[in-house]
């Protein structure tokens, strides 16, 4: 579970967005403070994993209220939320190692696509990544460019690897092509082509079923 802190300096407009988070499965909302001062309080306190962080705070600057958070908690990850909308506020925040940034008003959908790519990407990297190397297709995704490597196969269709994509995200174990097949209604050759090209992209992980005999059966989930 993602532990959040939401800081903003509108009680109301707080409660919405830790209502927000709380749509999304794996994230829990542990607290919320609603100046610099009580920021920091909470941090110490509550130890969150990710921190909602507007600019515009009462007692200091976000931007500078982020340096103190890592103060406190050196792995904390932040995404700014805020009306805030100067390029070099935008400039200044991505120095300081934000994971998104995401303008006020904004609906719910907008929030879940941030926190979807961070559960995805940033904090698959983390998790367990000690003395383990990362490939280039977690890297491509902290960075925004996965999904977007290279243009489908000849003979591919979008609306069809998106439903492959949609039979994964859902399914509640791994999968095998033939399996894909009878879902969605296609062939089990057509199937397994874009459950490869989903591994191949770093979109799906392909898992091996060894039984009595013959070859192993490839059953693949999402990454």
């Amino acid at each position: 579970m993602i532990r959040v802190l939401v800081v903003d300096d509108d009680f109301m407009v707080a409660k919405v967005h830790a209502g927000f988070v709380r749509q999304n499965d794996g994230f829990e909302v542990v607290g919320a403070a609603h100046t610099g001062e009580q920021a920091v309080a909470e941090a110490k306190r509550l130890r969150p994993d990710l921190v909602l962080l507007d600019i515009y705070l009462p007692d200091i600057n976000g931007l500078d209220l982020l340096h103190q958070l890592r103060e406190v908690l050196p792995e904390l990850d932040v995404l700014v939320i805020s009306a805030a909308r100067e390029a070099e506020t935008v400039r200044k925040a991505l120095r300081g190692g934000i994971v998104h940034y995401l303008m006020k008003p904004f609906s719910a959908e907008d929030l879940r696509e941030r926190l979807q790519h961070y559960r995805e990407s940033y904090r698959a990297l983390s998790a367990g990544s000690a003395g383990r190397a990362a490939d280039q297709a977690e890297v491509d995704k902290v960075f925004g460019l996965g999904g977007v490597v290279r243009p489908l196969p000849k003979g591919f269709s979008a609306e069809t690897l998106r439903m492959v994509e949609e039979f994964l995200r859902d399914a509640q174990n791994d999968q095998s092509a033939t399996e894909a097949a009878d879902v969605l209604g296609t062939s089990r050759v057509s199937a397994r082509r874009y459950l490869e090209y989903l591994v191949e992209e770093g979109r799906a992980v392909v898992h091996l079923r060894y039984g009595a005999v013959g070859r192993p059966e490839r059953r693949y989930s999402r990454s």
